[in-house]
């Protein structure tokens, strides 16, 4: 069997060998405490998992446009209204399977051979692997914790080529937790306007925020609207990961030309589930508030606890529900007869030696960190530190 020059170029996670070991030992009847997880440890509202079981009773199984059904388009037109300012009709919107999905749509739609793509480093693990599966080239610029982990204007500018399609901005960020504000973003804008690129705007994090307030790119103005994809789901907001519904706005033709792409690889997302994000979008918002109230005291406690230790530090996120550790003091010192060469092998002595589980920073982009997560309850958190 001969496996194509696409599919090769494809990265297994790092992070398997790790996840395999802890199922292992979980299954063994050893206490693993997880830091990993992606996903809000909250079941999905009760009135969407009812708007779920009206559509099964109604008989709503079958086929649905490709590009998603009407109600849908609607609500999510109306929820960019009320919570960005932005402007759209059904025909600038898609709904997809998630918002991997969207993002993988749109850079397939985008991107030719040996285009560039700029993705600043810690970036989500996918971004690069998406880029690569276009046959275009992943740009990764490293930003700093001086900036906050903020890619700065000198960076983006200094980063454009003439063969430069797209930048990818995530705000809130996975996996810093760090969110962009208006003026950081004004200058990003005009840079990207300046320059004729496209910007993929990944709010995913948007309604899991705290200290300040989540700004679209897009609502910046029309020119930069012209040129960003706006991404989004219900996956983290209602936590809805397995339910699969994302979605993307954007120009006109970009929108359709996904849509025909979407045609002839998943078809519709799931019926089902489209009428309960129906629900999610335009229901009470109560049970997020009170997700988000809940995110925020792990978040102070998890902080705290963290620079209490020896040898690691954070600084406090924005939004998201991760903490972007530094490890970089601990990196080539011994633990009994072996060296912390690296994030990975941190993390496996973690696993081993203290059974807690975390992700490595090298994942993202940064061997010098490790991401925890608190989407566990408190419990795992306290005892886990």
């Amino acid at each position: 069997m001969t496996i194509s020059s696409r599919a090769k170029i494809i990265n297994p996670s790092p992070t398997l060998a790790i996840t395999a070991k802890a199922n292992k030992m979980k299954a063994e009847g050893i206490n693993v405490i997880s830091f990993g997880a992606g996903e809000p440890d909250f079941d999905t509202p009760v009135f969407i998992k009812d708007a779920a079981k009206i559509a099964l009773d109604k008989g709503f199984t079958k086929y649905t446009p490709t590009s998603g059904i009407i109600e849908l388009k609607k609500a999510i037109c109306e929820k960019f209204k009320k919570d960005n300012t932005l402007e759209y009709s059904t025909e600038e919107t898609l709904v997809s399977c998630g918002a991997k999905h969207s993002i993988f749509n749109i850079i397939l739609t985008l991107c030719d051979e040996d285009d560039e793509v700029i993705i600043p480093s810690p970036y989500w693990v996918s971004y690069p692997e998406m880029v690569k599966v276009a046959g275009a080239k992943p740009v990764i610029i490293k930003t700093h914790q001086n900036f906050n982990f903020k890619i700065t204007l000198h960076q983006l500018k200094e980063a454009i080529s003439s063969k430069t399609k797209i930048f990818i901005l995530n705000s809130p960020s996975n996996p810093t937790g760090m969110v962009y504000n208006e003026s950081e973003l004004k200058s990003l804008a005009k840079v990207i306007v300046d320059s004729g690129i496209y910007c993929i705007s990944d709010e995913i994090y948007e309604k899991i925020i705290y200290d300040t307030k989540h700004i679209s790119i897009a609502s910046l103005g029309e020119e930069i609207k012209k040129l960003t994809l706006v991404v989004n789901g219900v996956s983290k907001s209602y936590s809805m990961t397995g339910w699969r519904i994302g979605y993307a706005a954007g120009p006109k033709e970009i929108i359709q030309a996904m849509s025909n792409l979407q045609d002839h690889s998943t078809s519709n997302p799931t019926s089902i589930a489209q009428y309960a994000t129906v629900e999610a979008l335009k229901g009470s918002q109560q049970e997020l508030q009170k997700m988000v109230s809940e995110f925020e005291k792990r978040r102070e406690y998890m902080v705290d606890t963290v620079n209490s230790i020896n040898g690691i530090s954070t600084i406090r996120p924005d939004g998201a529900f991760y903490c972007w550790i530094n490890v970089s003091r601990l990196i080539g010192k011994n633990f009994d007869d072996k060296t912390i060469k690296d994030s990975l092998i941190l993390t496996d002595l973690l696993l081993t030696e203290s059974k807690v589980a975390v992700v490595p920073g090298v994942v993202f982009g940064d061997d010098d960190f490790i991401r925890l997560s608190y989407a566990t309850s408190m419990e795992n958190i306290v005892e886990g530190l």
